[in-house]
C-alpha cells in the first residue's frame, strides 16, 4: 500500500535516525541537525536519485542514501506488519541504508528487518547491523545469529557496538577478542565492511581508532552522535572526532539527531534550517553541560551496561 511522503515522514518520526556522510568534505546529518557549517558543501562523490541524495561511504566505494532507517525504533510497532511496511516504504522512496543491531528489542528488530527484506528488497538495501560481543566466541555467535534473523548470507556493514568503556578497544583487539571473529567472518564472506559505534565520550572513539591503528587495522566507518547540542563544546564528537574521520576518509554515520526525544524537550525547536548560526546560538545554553544529551551523561542508552552478559 502506497503512502504519501507527508504520512511517511510522520510515521517514521524518531526512526530516521542515521545520516550518512563520506569523503573529505561534506556532512549533512538530517534536516533538523545540520550543524557543521564548514562541512556542508557539495562534493564530487554525491548524486541524486529521484528525491534522495546518495554519497559514497568513506573508502568502501558504496553509494548509500544520505538518510537511513533506524533499526531500534523500527522494531517498536505493535504489529510487525507495520514494521515491514515501514522498511519497504522507505526503500521504495529511495532510502537504502538500513540500520540495526543484534540487541535491538531483544532481536525483534533484526527479525522484522529480515522479513521486510524478502521479495527482492534485500538487493536494494545496504544492510548494517552491530554486535556487542567483546570475545571472539561471543562475537561469532552474535554474527551468525544476526545473519539468521536477517535472512541473508552477508551483512554489508558490521559494527562493534557501544564503544563506551576504556577497555572496550583493548578487549576487542586482544588475542581471542571480537576483532578476530569479525575478520574471520569477513574472510568467509559473511560481512563486507567493518566499523564501530559509540555515544558516550569522543575520547572513546579516538582511543578505538588509535588501538585499531596500533594493530594494523583501519575502520571503514564510525557512527557517532551529531546534532545541534553536540555542535557546541560539551564532549563534542563534531569538534573532536569528526575532523579526524574526514581527514582519514572514514565513512561518517551520524546518529542521535534528536537524542531520542530529549533534545526536543530543550524547547530550542522548531529550528530554522537556513539559519545555522542562529540555531547554534539558540542551543548554546541548553548544551553547556549535556543536560539533553543523556547518551553522554547517563546510562539511559547503554544497553550493554544493563546487560553485561552480551559482551561475553
Amino acid at each position: 500500500m502506497d503512502i504519501s511522503r507527508r504520512r511517511f515522514i510522520k510515521t517514521t518520526s524518531g526512526t530516521l535516525a542515521i545520516g550518512v556522510a563520506a569523503g573529505s568534505a561534506a556532512l549533512q546529518v538530517s534536516a533538523a541537525a545540520q550543524q557543521t557549517s564548514n562541512l556542508t558543501s557539495s562534493q564530487p562523490d554525491e548524486q541524486r536519485r529521484g528525491d534522495m541524495l546518495f554519497r559514497r561511504l568513506g573508502t568502501t566505494g558504496e553509494w548509500v542514501s544520505l538518510v537511513g532507517l533506524g533499526g531500534y525504533h523500527m522494531g517498536k510497532q505493535a504489529d510487525e506488519n507495520d514494521s515491514i511496511h515501514l522498511v519497504r516504504s522507505a526503500i521504495d522512496r529511495g532510502i537504502t541504508f538500513m540500520d540495526n543491531c543484534w540487541d535491538y528489542n531483544s532481536g525483534v528488530s533484526e527479525i522484522r528487518m529480515g522479513k521486510a527484506l524478502r521479495d527482492g528488497y534485500r538487493e536494494k538495501a545496504f544492510l548494517m547491523t552491530k554486535i556487542d560481543g567483546r570475545s571472539k566466541e561471543e562475537a561469532s555467535r552474535q554474527i551468525d545469529e544476526s545473519l539468521k534473523r536477517l535472512q541473508t548470507d552477508h551483512i554489508d556493514l558490521l559494527q562493534h557496538h557501544e564503544i563506551i568503556r576504556l577497555d572496550d578497544p583493548d578487549r576487542i583487539f586482544a588475542e581471542g577478542g571480537a576483532q578476530e571473529a569479525v575478520l574471520e567472518a569477513k574472510k568467509a564472506g559473511k560481512i563486507r565492511h567493518i566499523g564501530f559505534t559509540g555515544h558516550k565520550d569522543p575520547f572513546m572513539h579516538l582511543r578505538m581508532l588509535q588501538t585499531a591503528s596500533e594493530n594494523g587495522f583501519r575502520f571503514e566507518t564510525v557512527q557517532l552522535p551529531l546534532n545541534v547540542m553536540d555542535g557546541h563544546q560539551f564532549r563534542s564528537f563534531q569538534h573532536q572526532v569528526l575532523p579526524v574521520l574526514l581527514k582519514e576518509n572514514i565513512g561518517v554515520l551520524g546518529m542521535k539527531a534528536f537524542g531520542d526525544n530529549f533534545i526536543l524537550r530543550s524547547n530550542t525547536e522548531k529550528l530554522d534550517e537556513s539559519q545555522l548560526t542562529a540555531i547554534l546560538a539558540r542551543t548554546r545554553t541548553a548544551a553547556t553541560k549535556g543536560a539533553f544529551e543523556l547518551y553522554k551523561t547517563s546510562t539511559h542508552f547503554d544497553g550493554t551496561i544493563k546487560n553485561p552478559a552480551w559482551l561475553g
